[in-house]
């Protein structure tokens, strides 16, 4: 790992553990990437939205958080994966698929993430004082999809459903049958005349995702009405409906 990563690394650590209210000067224009496989790539927009310019690392993990640029192997490029950025200027993120082989009868998780390491404050500036430099990290989901692939994603969250068990208090499983990732950002479920606020998170393709319901010690009885909101490929919430399922 070259000097730079590890100087960016432990900054990151200490932006996580000291001061975890600390914001991004570089600016992601989004909160997740999808990239077609018939385009074979993606563009996406920073700004330094700062009076100071900033170092930008680019680079694609398949889901460890932990994973240095050095370390990963994904079937993508970022380009350019190193730059200096200018205040109040932006930069264009290419994002290409280098065609290994995935599967094509669904979309497949990756994530991106995006490092931003402030510069040193000038000699004048820290004279005398004590400093502690932050670096940022923005990580984002990145969805490949496939070509060819049924339906269309932004009507897939209606077609998951839902059933009740019973697992020290009230559970849904939701069942996702589309090929596309299902990410809910609010579930509530309608029992005896009052909303009951469930877990959220994400559901993969062709999978299942188990959401506790709060207040509900019982699970609800079929019929019972969901509602729920899904975030869209443009980072936007949608609103849906769906009943237990018998």
């Amino acid at each position: 790992m070259n000097l730079l990563i590890r100087a960016a690394c432990v900054a990151l650590l200490a932006a996580c553990t000291l001061a975890p209210v600390a914001q991004a000067n570089v600016l992601v224009g989004g909160t997740r990437v999808v990239l077609p496989a018939k385009e074979g790539e993606v563009t996406l927009r920073l700004t330094n939205d700062n009076t100071l310019p900033a170092l930008v690392q680019a680079w694609i993990d398949r889901g460890d958080p932990k994973a240095t640029p050095d370390s990963v192997d994904t079937p993508f490029l970022v380009t350019p994966p190193m730059f200096r950025m200018e205040p109040q200027r932006d930069q264009s993120l290419r994002i290409l698929y280098t065609r290994e082989p995935l599967p094509a009868d669904r979309e497949s998780l990756f994530w991106l993430n995006v490092l931003e390491v402030p510069p040193k404050p000038a000699d004048l500036e820290a004279e005398g004082k004590n400093y502690m430099q932050l670096a940022v990290r923005s990580r984002l989901k990145l969805f490949f999809r496939p070509a060819g692939l049924e339906g269309d994603p932004l009507k897939a969250p209606g077609l998951v459903t839902f059933r009740a068990v019973s697992d020290n208090g009230a559970v849904l499983v939701v069942k996702n049958p589309t090929p596309y990732y299902i990410t809910f950002n609010e579930v509530t479920v309608d029992m005896g005349g009052k909303a009951y606020t469930a877990e959220t998170g994400m559901v993969e393709p062709k999978g299942e995702l188990r959401l506790r319901v709060t207040g509900l010690t019982t699970p609800p009885a079929a019929g019972a009405a969901v509602r729920f909101s899904a975030i869209n490929d443009f980072g936007a919430s949608s609103a849906f409906t769906g009943v237990v399922a018998p």
